[in-house]
């Protein structure tokens, strides 16, 4: 058995809904079945997904305070008043500070950007900037991206005398700023038909507004920006990425040229999955390191050789922000490791000293995705005695409501559900790891302990084509509320599996119902290899892609999870060096198995684990897991009670054996008779002082000619007197299976052939007969 690393939610599409698209919409059925899953029921909706890039953009005045913002803007530009455009570190606040300053200085304004240092001036606006801003003459700051929540610091820009206008998409408080305008998608006096734009997106709007037209040569930042900052791709989402995708691919934008270069992407081959892996971090990198100005450089310059040596700048950063994270979660992992050596709490709380807190968001995930907790990573700084971090959470624990009952000593935390950011006293963070841990147990069930993964649909092996797979691509874009289909793959044989990578990490498959077979790949995934048994049927679930490889192109399954109910039987019979194997065996619910009582010696320095005997078999708590059979039963019903008994999901067959008598025959009847003969002839037979010489004379080892001795002894054919074997004085005739020996012997014989000398087939249906029987029996009780 394999146990699914997370939950599986399996969507069940209408049949006739299925058939009515592909037939309206002439669409593969795979295809028709995505769609139905997702809610989209009619053929109009369907045609309005597939055609998302030729919709229309909202009415960007019917924004509050759109208008306002407009006429302000071409006020300044008109009296030449400078612009400060006020932007943020990360990608979407690079590309909207990117657009905002485009549309200004397309329009001719004195513009200028400044974006705050993430560790000197934190996020948002910052009173130091806005002084500094003054200071160089600005009359107004346009916001992007941030300052929704800045009233204290738009209050100060107030009094010295600038106009603020804010474009923002974060979540709005209680109070708003004091702004000339406040541009939000979801100003709550708005009426804005979609409010889920990323600050980009805001940026965007306004560019069309000022231009009256759509600005088409912004698309492309504007699908940088709404990819990497995660947000919902629906609506007006959607169609800024399907459009700003394909300008992509073609755009003469140096940045987007160096970009493609550094990261290995070529240009026309940009997918939303570039974006999000090769582009994004990179423009991120630096704004978790430094100053994130040169990032918008890079997007402004019309310079190639600019342009590539800032993005071979970002590229270094990013190189180095990868090490600062690989090093700080290690070292989180390591402590949680620690401290918990049975298992995660519900919450897991890691601080160090010296931790950037730039990248403890990256960590937290990271943390997150591998225990399945919510998580919080703190840096903390002795000096001030604060400790600064962020967090990130699973399915069904309300971060930001469990962080809002600490209010008492957490004065400074913000974020949603599944994301926050938080200060406090370094002193607090025990106690506060102890309250969200209460707080946790009380409000999580074992089950939401376990990662779901939402299935699109089941598919058939005959139903997997490049074909297919190439147009599933026509509902592309794929992000955040339309993720990548995942498919359902149930009862697939593995035909060949290989590790393959430097570590040995990663898997490649050959999966197969019979008739077609499907590549998969699963990265991460090496470990399960170890686990896998021939001709055991599993289910695996994983996103379809196409490999293609020296023009040939071939559909691959990219491997997520893989369960089988099915007991398995690994096949360790013959492998002499105890660490080849022990090590593949999982350290919970294993149980080390020896028949006999002089086995666990020869086990005990090999093993770190304790050997049990099977005499001692009603002590054992059940059911067991992972059954390891060290040595050979001394019969098969003593194999079956334990079978019975301990019920395993796994059984590993060692069957180790000190002397094996299957390959020396047992003597024939003639050769036994002449034994017999010869002792008669000679009236008695001394075995110490002459078997070795008689043994020699006739071919036979020591063992089998005294093997056939305690046979005549069994048979009372023989007698021994004064250590000499002689005939006794009237035998009588009895079969040589009547002997205790020579019928231990054949029953010996006969299940070392089932057991210790069977093919894996034929030793695997030996189990399944005696194993499927009382899973059977388990199941109709």
């Amino acid at each position: 058995m394999i146990e699914s690393k997370k939950r599986w939610r399996l969507a069940a599409p209408d049949n006739e809904l299925v058939e009515t698209l592909q037939k309206a919409c002439a669409i593969p059925s795979v295809v028709a079945k995505i769609l139905v899953a997702r809610g989209i029921e009619t053929a109009e909706e369907a045609d309005a997904l597939l055609a998302v890039g030729e919709g229309t953009l909202h009415n960007p005045f019917m924004m509050k305070d759109m208008d306002r913002a407009v006429e302000r803007i071409r006020t300044a530009i008109e009296q030449e008043e400078k612009i400060l455009v006020y932007g943020d570190y990360d990608a979407d606040g690079v590309t909207s500070t990117t657009v905002m300053m485009t549309v200004l200085e397309d329009l001719g304004a004195d513009a200028y950007f400044k974006i705050p240092n993430r560790f000197r001036h934190g996020y948002g606006p910052h009173v130091e900037l806005f002084e500094e801003a003054f200071n160089e003459g600005t009359k107004l700051i346009v916001t992007v991206d941030n300052g929704i929540s800045a009233v204290e610091q738009v209050d100060f820009a107030n009094k010295l005398g600038m106009d603020v206008i804010i474009t923002d998409h974060h979540d709005i408080g209680d109070v708003m700023p004091n702004a000339l305008a406040v541009v939000h998608p979801r100003h709550p006096e708005g009426n804005y038909p979609f409010g889920e734009l990323a600050g980009v997106g805001v940026a965007f709007k306004m560019a069309q507004a000022l231009y009256e037209d759509e600005p088409d040569h912004l698309y492309e930042l504007a699908a940088i920006g709404t990819i990497a900052d995660l947000v919902p791709l629906h609506d007006e989402n959607r169609l800024l990425v399907k459009r700003g995708l394909e300008a992509l691919r073609s755009t003469p934008r140096p940045a987007i040229h160096a970009l493609s270069e550094v990261s290995g992407t070529k240009q026309h081959e940009i997918t939303e999955e570039s974006i999000g892996f090769q582009f994004g971090p990179r423009i991120n990198a630096i704004g978790r390191l430094q100053d994130a100005g040169p990032a918008v450089d890079l997007f402004m310059t019309e310079n190639p050789a600019r342009a590539r040596e800032l993005a071979s700048a970002l590229d270094v950063l990013n190189k180095e922000r990868q090490a600062i994270v690989k090093q700080i979660a290690d070292e989180a992992v390591s402590q949680v490791e620690q401290a918990y050596p049975d298992g995660p709490p519900h919450v897991i709380v890691v601080s160090q000293e010296g931790w950037n807190p730039g990248v403890v968001g990256i960590v937290a995930s990271k943390i997150t995705e591998q225990f399945y907790r919510p998580t919080i990573v703190l840096s903390l700084d002795h000096e001030t005695g604060k400790a600064k971090g962020s967090a990130r959470s699973i399915e069904g624990f309300n971060l930001y409501a469990e962080l809002a009952k600490n209010r008492d000593i957490l004065p400074h935390f913000g974020g949603h559900p599944m994301a926050a950011g938080m200060t406090l006293e370094a002193a607090d963070v025990e106690q506060l790891t102890a309250r969200l841990n209460e707080q946790a147990e009380a409000g999580l069930t074992a089950e939401q302990l376990i990662p779901v993964v939402q299935i699109d649909i089941p598919v058939k092996m005959d139903e997997i084509s490049v074909e297919t797979i190439e147009s599933i691509r026509r509902l592309a874009p794929f992000g955040m509320g339309f993720a990548k289909p995942k498919f359902y793959l149930t009862g697939v044989k593995v035909t060949s599996i290989r590790k393959i990578g430097a570590a040995q990490n990663h898997l490649k498959m050959e999966l197969t119902d019979g008739v077609s077979s499907v590549d998969a790949v699963g990265f991460g995934k090496g470990p399960i290899g170890d686990e896998l048994t021939p001709d055991v049927k599993i289910d695996v679930i994983g996103d379809l892609q196409v490999n293609e490889w020296k023009g040939n192109k071939k559909p691959q399954l990219m491997l997520e999870d893989i369960r089988t109910d099915e007991w398995q039987l690994f096949d360790i019979r013959g492998i002499r060096q105890v660490a080849r194997w022990a090590s593949t065996i999982p350290e919970k619910h294993q149980l080390y198995l020896a028949f006999r009582d002089e086995t666990p010696a020869v086990f005990h320095s090999l093993l770190t684990h304790p050997v049990r005997l099977a005499k001692d078999l009603d002590q054992f708590e059940t059911p067991i897991d992972h059954l390891v059979l060290l040595d050979l039963p001394e019969s098969e019903t003593q194999l079956e009670e334990v079978l019975t008994y301990l019920k395993p999901k796994r059984i590993y067959a060692h069957f180790y054996t000190k002397e094996s008598h299957y390959f020396e025959q047992i003597p024939t009847r003639e050769q036994f008779g002449w034994l017999f003969s010869f002792i008669k002839q000679r009236g008695s037979f001394d075995f110490k002082k002459d078997g070795d010489a008689l043994a020699k004379h006739k071919g036979w080892s020591q063992e089998t000619l005294f093997f056939m001795l305690q046979v005549f002894f069994e048979l009372d054919f023989v007698t021994l007197k004064n250590g000499l074997t002689e005939i006794a004085e009237t035998p009588s005739k009895r079969n040589l299976s009547e002997a205790p020996a020579y019928s231990a012997r054949e029953a010996r014989m006969a299940l070392e052939q089932k057991l210790l000398y069977a093919s894996y087939r034929d030793l695997k249906q030996w189990f399944d007969t005696r194993v499927s029987a009382k899973e059977e029996e388990k199941i109709w009780i």
